[in-house]
């Protein structure tokens, strides 16, 4: 005969002492140390279902009926949540290409005698025009982190140390730089403290075509560009009135 004896602690330090026998063959005891309002109900819970199990021999618990219950009353399954890994970035290949958006306007440089800071513009160029096409180095890299996201990648203007960099602004949103940069880019770490890790974007193709380029730092932040002519290239969340799409031209 199965018995459960609940007992009033005398101590406010004791929670329960729970005893159960079942022809004295097994028994059931709960330590008096305080336990939560929880671990109190969930031994109840066990008791309780303890006395129905039917799987007996001879008035014993045959062993797969008593490792069964374990398995499923007495075992407590534990979420484990993976580390935070910092995501590293390294270079794997470098090809040479421009870059025009769907609108066939191609990405130039800023007229570095004026006074302007150094920008990239879309503009349509005719056939006597092509000397001006930004010609850019295009690093691919791996990475430890998921790439659901595309192929990271970054944007050099070749012959230079400019890069592009998606970098915080004075204002609300990111902006889209052109980042001088002394030294090699073989490796890059999230949270880079010479801020390299703003240099790399998502590249994920869409459709046959098309490009998009997205910032790692800043996900969700797309370079665009306008329908209009001689606009400045931006950082833009989606949907907007810009294009996101790009073609990649001229690879060598």
């Amino acid at each position: 005969m199965m018995y459960c004896d609940i007992d009033e602690p005398d101590c406010p330090d004791l929670a329960m002492i729970c005893k159960c026998d079942m022809n004295t063959d097994i028994k059931l005891e709960v330590s008096p140390h305080p336990h939560s309002m929880r671990r109190v109900v969930n031994i109840i819970i066990a008791v309780e279902r303890l006395k129905h199990i039917k799987e007996m021999s001879s008035g014993k618990f045959c062993e797969a009926a008593l490792l069964n219950f374990f398995l499923e009353n007495v075992i407590e399954e534990r979420l484990v949540k993976p580390l935070n890994v910092t995501a590293v970035y390294c270079k794997s290949r470098t090809l040479q290409c421009t870059i025009c958006d769907k609108y066939k306007k191609t990405l130039v440089q800023s007229n570095t005698r004026t006074n302007e800071d150094l920008h990239l513009k879309a503009v349509t160029l005719n056939a006597g025009s092509t000397q001006y096409k930004v010609k850019f180095s295009m690093s691919t890299y791996t990475s430890t982190a998921s790439q659901n996201r595309g192929q990271p990648v970054c944007l050099g203007i070749s012959k230079s140390n400019l890069y592009l960099a998606c970098s915080e602004s004075d204002g609300p949103s990111p902006a889209l730089l052109l980042k001088e940069v002394n030294g090699p880019l073989d490796i890059i770490q999230a949270g880079d403290p010479n801020g390299y890790d703003s240099l790399l974007f998502f590249r994920k193709e869409t459709g046959t075509a098309y490009s998009t380029f997205e910032s790692v730092k800043f996900p969700g932040w797309f370079i665009t560009t306008s329908f209009d002519d001689w606009k400045r290239v931006e950082m833009h969340t989606v949907p907007n009135d810009q294009t996101i799409d790009f073609t990649l031209e001229d690879q060598i």
